[in-house]
């Protein structure tokens, strides 16, 4: 969303041509993605759909961005990780005491009366959302930011505002970065050809919500130009991130950016910009499955 100090947990530093080339994000916090079975994505947690997973809670321990999170019922999940021979497969079990849009009016943050246009000027990230942030290549330079194709992006999952369904339905969006027209368009390619899914509902009465997203290897994780990851190329690390964003009504996210009430991450610092990669956490693809069996 909105994005000096550097440590040196698992930093390799290559100094070369003038340059420093970074590998693997420097924040300790790490989730293992195991080989499993295939899930169905249609934002519903069925019994033993997701026990071969690895499994994984927020936001308690997490990064605040803006006011930090103190209640459970406030705003917390319990997520679920895995992959098969061609994806990659999140779900999030969402607890949330007030969903924007559905228990509030679908206010607009002052500094952005387009916040909810699907273009370039609106923010895929404004309400109650999710985002994911990979670093294929597990390498950056400087205070990069994700380029926006298989080497490092970041996406949104938003409850109530989707590319393929519009204003209402929940489901993915291009996120950043929106200033690189080529990235936007990769993003939207991606969504409507597929290579990335997601579904995301309230629960049945309310208090929060469910989301199943589900990432394609080819295109999206390039680990090398030209090279997606498969599981013939072993176990391997890759940035990781993830943000959470809560909006409930306008007052409580007063002097925060865009009224935002929460927004938490998985790796990062209080006061860094947590969508540089250099500040990201890390992913392994494993290629055994969560019991120790290949």
């Amino acid at each position: 969303m909105r994005g000096f100090y550097i440590a040196l947990i698992g930093i390799a530093v290559v100094a070369g041509a003038g340059r420093f080339v970074l590998v693997a994000g420097d924040f300790p916090r790490s989730l293992d993605a195991y080989a499993g079975t295939t899930p169905k994505l249609d934002g519903v947690i069925s019994p033993g759909e997701w026990d071969d997973a690895v499994t994984f809670a927020g936001v308690s321990g997490w990064v605040p961005a803006f006011t930090p999170t103190t209640d459970d019922k406030d705003l917390s999940f319990r997520g679920w990780v895995k992959h098969d021979d061609k994806r990659i497969y999140f779900a999030f079990d969402v607890m949330d005491d007030v969903l924007y849009g559905i228990d509030t009016p679908r206010w607009l943050p002052d500094n952005n009366p387009k916040a909810h246009e699907l273009t370039r000027e609106g923010y895929p990230w404004f309400g109650d959302e999710m985002e994911l942030l990979v670093n294929a290549t597990n390498q950056w330079t400087g205070a990069q930011d994700s380029v926006g194709d298989g080497s490092s992006w970041q996406m949104v999952c938003n409850l109530t505002k989707s590319r393929l369904h519009g204003i209402g339905t929940g489901g993915l969006l291009e996120g950043e970065p929106r200033s690189s027209q080529k990235a936007w368009d990769t993003y939207q390619r991606w969504i409507l050809s597929g290579a990335q899914e997601a579904v995301a509902k309230p629960k049945p009465g309310g208090k929060g919500y469910v989301i199943e997203w589900s990432v394609a290897f080819d295109p999206c994780f390039e680990v090398e130009p030209g090279v997606f990851y498969s599981q013939t190329l072993g176990d391997r690390q890759m940035g990781f991130n993830i943000a959470i964003g809560d909006l409930d009504e306008k007052e409580k996210g007063a002097g925060n950016f865009g009224n935002f009430h929460h927004e938490d991450w998985f790796a990062g610092r209080i006061g860094t910009p947590k969508t540089q990669l250099r500040y990201f956490g890390s992913l392994w693809l494993r290629t055994q499955k969560k019991d120790g069996k290949r």
